[in-house]
C-alpha cells in the first residue's frame, strides 16, 4: 500500500499543523495552522483552533481529515482546500488522556496510545471522517524491570505495519513493543508477538520504511534507535533486529532522552531529537538495506525539543521546543554536516508535534 507521503513531495504547497498544551495558558488554542514557505524554510501562522491540550495529531492517509487528542478524548476535523479545519465531532476513549494516535492505512480505525493508564484504544472511523464507537480497548498489565516511571505500563505509540495487518503498541514502561493482529471486520486486537528492547531502554515511537520491510524504534532512556527487518511468515509477523545506533553524540548515553522520530517526506532521512541535550539528530536512510548512518547531532537553540521535522525540500528543519515555548528554524547542509539558524524563533506555548499536509493542486 502506498504511503500518504509518497509521490512528488518537493513540489506543491504545504500547511503545517502544530499541537500544543493549553493548561496554564491564557488561550485554549491547542492547534495552530501555518502556511509553509518551503523555499525559505519558514512558516507563517494562518489560523488557530480552540481545543484543550492537544498532545498529538495525525492525518488520515487519504489526506482529507485530521485527528487530535484532547482532554475529552479525540476530535476529528475535515481539512478544507486551503488547509484550515472544520470540526466534525469528538468521541470519548473511556480512559485517561492519550499521548499518541494514528489510523490504519484504509482509514477505517483510529488507534490511541495511553501513557498514563497503559491502554490501547481502537475506535471506528466513518467514511465522512467522523469518529465512531470504541471497538476494542486493551490495558497492558505487569511490571517492567526499570525504576521510577519506567516500571509501569506506558503506551507511547501505536502504528500499523504497512501491510495493514498488525498494530504495534510501543510501551516504554514494559520495555517492549506488543504486536497485535487487527480484525478488520470487528476492529478487535489479538496479541501475536512481542518485540523486546534492551533493559531500561524505554522504547518510545516506531516508524516504518516506505516499502514496509524495515521498522525503526527510538528508545528514550538509552537514546538509541533499533532497526528491524519485518516480514510476515506463515501468517505471523517476524521482527529481526539488524542495527542499533545511538542518537546522541556521547559515548555514554546516561542522562539523555531521545524523543522525535520522523522520516523526511522522501524517506531519505530519519530525524530524531534529544530532550535533555537539546539537540536534533539527522540520519541518512538506505532504501535497500534499511540501515542508518548518522550525519549530524547539533543544538536546536531551544529547550526540550519534543519534535522536529525536515521541510519537503530536505534543506530546512523546524524544531518544536516544548519548554522554551518556541519553534526554531535551520538550514540543513548534508555535505557540510551543518545546521545554520534560519531567521527568528516563533513563540508557541508548549508545542508537542507537527504534521505536514500537502494542499491540492490549484
Amino acid at each position: 500500500m502506498k504511503s500518504d507521503q509518497e509521490g512528488s513531495v518537493k513540489d506543491g504547497r504545504y500547511i503545517a499543523y502544530i499541537s500544543s498544551y493549553t493548561f496554564g495558558s491564557k488561550e485554549d488554542y491547542g492547534i495552530r495552522v501555518y502556511d509553509v514557505d518551503v523555499a525559505k524554510g519558514r512558516m507563517t501562522e494562518k489560523d488557530k483552533v480552540e481545543i484543550t491540550n492537544s498532545s498529538y495529531l495525525t492525518e488520515s492517509h487519504n489526506r482529507k481529515f485530521l485527528y487530535s487528542i484532547t482532554d475529552m478524548g479525540v476530535e476529528g476535523y475535515r481539512i478544507r482546500d486551503d488547509g484550515t479545519l472544520d470540526k466534525i465531532n469528538e468521541a470519548s476513549i473511556n480512559g485517561m488522556r492519550s499521548c499518541y494516535l494514528s489510523t490504519d492505512y484504509e482509514d477505517k480505525f483510529l488507534f490511541c496510545a495511553g501513557y498514563h493508564d497503559g491502554k490501547v484504544t481502537v475506535l471506528r472511523l466513518n467514511e465522512d471522517g467522523s469518529i465512531g464507537a470504541i471497538t476494542d480497548e486493551i490495558y497492558h498489565k505487569g511490571l517492567g524491570l526499570g525504576t521510577g516511571r519506567s516500571n509501569m505500563p506506558h503506551v507511547e505509540c501505536v502504528r500499523m505495519t504497512r501491510d495493514n495487518k498488525y498494530v504495534c503498541a510501543v510501551d516504554s514502561g514494559m520495555n517492549r513493543t506488543i504486536v497485535y493482529q487487527l480484525d478488520h471486520r470487528n476492529g478487535t486486537l489479538k496479541n501475536v508477538d512481542i518485540i523486546h528492547a534492551d533493559q531500561e531502554a524505554a522504547p518510545r515511537h516506531i516508524r516504518f520504511s516506505p516499502n514496509g520491510k524495515f521498522a525503526y524504534i527510538v528508545c528514550e532512556q538509552k537514546s538509541l534507535i533499533d532497526v528491524y527487518r519485518y516480514e510476515e511468515r506463515d501468517g505471523a509477523p517476524e521482527f529481526e533486529r539488524i542495527q542499533q545506533i545511538a542518537t546522541n553524540a556521547e559515548d555514554d548515553p546516561a542522562g539523555t532522552a531521545a524523543s522525535a522520530l520522523h522520516f523526511s517526506l522522501d524517506y531519505r532521512y530519519l530525524i530524531s531529537s534529544d530532550m535533555t541535550t537539546n539537540e536534533v539528530v539527522i540520519f541518512k536512510s538506505d532504501f535497500e538495506t534499511g540501515l542508518l548512518s548518522k550525519i549530524l547531532s547539533l543544538p536546536i537553540a531551544g529547550t526540550y525539543p519534543k519534535d522536529a521535522m525536515l521541510f519537503p525540500d530536505d534543506q530546512h528543519l523546524v524544531s518544536l521546543n516544548h519548554e522554551s515555548n518556541t519553534l526554531t528554524f535551520f538550514t540543513f547542509n548534508e555535505k557540510n554536516k551543518t545546521l545554520v539558524m534560519n531567521g527568528p524563533e516563533i513563540p508557541v506555548d508548549r508545542p508537542n508535534c507537527i504534521v505536514l499536509h500537502k494542499l491540492p493542486n490549484e
